[in-house]
């Protein structure tokens, strides 16, 4: 049976509500596991997707995950299987992407970087890469005008996909030159296959002045925490969890102060932590680690980041106060010009009512 986080968390409690209010920053969310389901059976409607159902609440087991899910990464992955059907045109990823970016800012989400795929979006319609990419940009542009929120981009491509395929979608994201777009990730499946074929597309997205986040340690052990820090040089680590499974590797994140973006539900959901309890944020966060809280794909997981927040503390016991570590934690992470990041920095120390004496991030 999958993880569901409102057995847990409670959406009418204070708690709940108090977390809402909070500022909130989100460095891990996935473009393709953020679509309402009401959207989902519009455009099924529109474009003539056969759907086991058009009905939103029998449609969710197909697309999120359930209690009747199995707890492991093949279920979890099967609900992008359908969710992938529906980006049948630049139009409806424009409109996936724009309410992407309005939910997060419903949530009182002020900054987020959202990722996403171009190569598996190209590939539902027969848009170029270059294409794809300027409608996601144009989209999070009106998204950002309408709504208080900032967003930054980062551009996906899969381990498990050929180097070929991610050499021509980082060329199309710098041909384009959007300045929305700030990093470069490295996704897909852990297990047999390494980064090391990678080296050079990621030396030269940093070269072109892109910053690097590459998920590791979720599907696979610590030493892949290891390759992403010394082969691609990432800045950040998306999940990283399994970190905790080696001394050498928690001491290798703090020494080179490296980021983990963490997403408690779905490494439930996952399988790739099998009880709650034993989920190591907490234990992370002790040992000084730099580490945020995210979504991952929120429609996905029926989850908000506020549930997120709010699954630390009552599911994981973290005090409020390393909630805000957290948090800051990730505004000190954030893919912004020196500049940016200090006016966030301590826009988000105002409203938290934190200080320099308060916060500063681990091993600054």
């Amino acid at each position: 049976m999958a993880f569901n986080v409102h057995h847990v968390v409670n959406r009418d409690s204070k708690i709940w509500h108090t977390l809402a209010t909070w500022p909130k920053i989100e460095l891990h969310r996935h473009l393709e596991g953020s679509v309402r389901l009401t959207t989902l059976v519009e455009v099924a409607r529109t474009h003539q997707i056969e759907l086991p159902t058009y009905n939103v609440e029998a449609l969710r087991p197909y697309v999120q995950v359930t209690d009747q899910d199995a707890a492991n990464a093949t279920a979890f992955l099967s609900k992008f299987n359908v969710l992938r059907r529906f980006y049948r045109s630049l139009d409806v990823i424009a409109r996936i992407a724009y309410e992407a970016v309005e939910d997060a800012a419903l949530d009182n989400v002020r900054y987020m970087e959202l990722r996403f795929t171009p190569h598996a979006l190209a590939r539902q319609n027969k848009a170029s890469y270059q294409e794809v990419i300027l409608t996601v940009c144009e989209a999070v542009e009106a998204a950002e005008r309408e709504h208080a929120i900032r967003v930054g981009l980062i551009i996906s491509v899969n381990r498990h996909e050929s180097v070929t395929i991610a050499q021509r979608v980082l060329n199309a994201a710098l041909e384009i030159n959007c300045p929305k777009i700030v990093a470069l990730d490295l996704a897909g499946k852990e297990v047999g296959h390494s980064a090391q074929p990678f080296r050079p597309l990621f030396r030269q997205a940093q070269e072109a002045g892109l910053h690097i986040t590459v998920h590791a340690g979720e599907w696979d052990g610590p030493h892949n925490v290891r390759e992403a820090v010394e082969v691609l040089n990432a800045e950040r680590i998306g999940h990283g969890v399994r970190a905790i499974e080696d001394s050498e590797v928690v001491r290798l994140v703090r020494e080179r102060k490296i980021t983990l973006e963490v997403c408690p539900t779905s490494n439930m959901q996952s399988g790739v932590v099998p009880y709650l309890q034993n989920h190591p944020l907490p234990d992370l966060a002790y040992l000084n680690v730099r580490t945020t809280i995210n979504t991952d794909d929120p429609s996905l997981s029926n989850i908000t980041l506020t549930d997120e927040l709010a699954l630390a503390h009552v599911g994981l016991g973290m005090p409020l106060s390393t909630l805000k570590t957290c948090v800051m934690n990730a505004a000190f992470a954030a893919f912004l010009p020196d500049a940016e990041r200090d006016q966030l920095i301590a826009d988000f120390r105002s409203e938290m009512g934190l200080n320099d004496t308060l916060y500063r991030p681990p091993h600054i």
